[in-house]
């Protein structure tokens, strides 16, 4: 018997900021989840953090999400290097222009006015450093830089807040963190073509209103595809829980209408209130763990959950 070597297919993870130097000022959420992205993309990331408040606990970070979930703070940084610095003063300019020597790109998250204060001006810094590029994040984009504002506010603006009830997660700040990467992705091509480096900016009112657009066009309305209209595209409660039913092309649709006991005709079928009823009174006679074991024999794309 002969034996042959199989060698593994595990892919090796595609480092595209390898060798690439940022430096963050970013607080909060946005800059930090976009700076965990570029380490994980294999840029070698610093971070200079004002130093606490005298008041605050021994060991806290200078960064306000290391006060109010210290184990998030921990996740977004882990791998880089903090350091606390007080920027308004001379020490700190100095420790500052040192890092911004070796850097390849500065995040910030400041407001127009706090970066001419720190003489973070983009105009002094390219004269300063023709190489380094800048990805400033800011809540609203143009006029708008200066107005207060955070995540729940920008979702507002975008008709993403449904009644009293707080957004799930913080969409407007993750979805800027994307963007912000991205913004490090175009300034590292920007230098390797043109020879020097550029700046972007990225608002998170812009990123709200990017993850809404699929209201705006009308996609999630009430009674739309998904926005309920679809009796396969919904969540229904099940003898005991919830299940969130996904089977929105055609193949799908047949699946789920067949175990219902249903023939559906085509697709406008799936429409009818007789079909949304006819599914409805299935799934409460089901356990999710019925439904579990439906959706791998049946392939019907669903996801069983506990009561609301």
């Amino acid at each position: 018997m002969t034996t042959q070597k199989v060698q593994s297919t595990t892919l090796k993870p595609l480092l595209p900021l390898k060798g690439v130097r940022i430096l963050s000022l970013a607080l909060n959420l946005p800059g930090p989840a976009a700076l965990m992205r570029c380490l994980q993309m294999g840029a070698s990331c610093v971070k200079l953090e004002p130093p606490p408040h005298p008041s605050a606990p021994k060991g806290t970070s200078g960064d306000p999400m290391g006060l109010y979930n210290r184990s998030a703070y921990d996740t977004l940084h882990a791998g880089m290097r903090i350091a606390n610095v007080d920027l308004k003063s001379e020490k700190g300019q100095k420790a500052l222009h040192r890092e911004l020597a070796k850097a390849d790109v500065l995040l910030t998250s400041f407001r127009p006015s706090a970066m001419q204060k720190l003489g973070l001006e983009w105009k002094t810094l390219h004269k300063l450093y023709p190489m380094l590029s800048l990805v400033a994040i800011f809540g609203a984009p143009g006029e708008r830089a200066e107005e207060p504002g955070h995540d729940l506010t920008y979702l507002a603006e975008n008709n993403l807040v449904a009644g009293l009830d707080l957004p799930p997660t913080l969409y407007a700040d993750m979805g800027g963190s994307l963007m912000t990467s991205e913004a490090v992705l175009k300034a590292r091509l920007h230098q390797l073509q043109k020879g020097k480096g550029a700046r972007f900016d990225i608002a998170l009112s812009d990123a709200a209103a990017y993850l809404a657009l699929p209201r705006t066009w009308g996609l999630t309305k009430p009674g739309a595809a998904v926005g309920g209209g679809h009796a396969g595209y919904r969540v229904y409660p099940c003898k005991d829980g919830r299940v969130a039913v996904a089977a929105l092309e055609p193949h799908f649709a047949a699946a789920l209408t067949h175990a219902v006991g249903l023939k559906a005709s085509n697709i406008m079928a799936m429409f009818a209130p007789e079909t949304h009823r006819a599914i409805a009174d299935f799934l409460l006679t089901q356990t999710r763990k019925q439904l579990d074991q439906l959706a791998m024999e049946k392939d019907i794309p669903l996801h069983t959950l506990g009561n609301a």
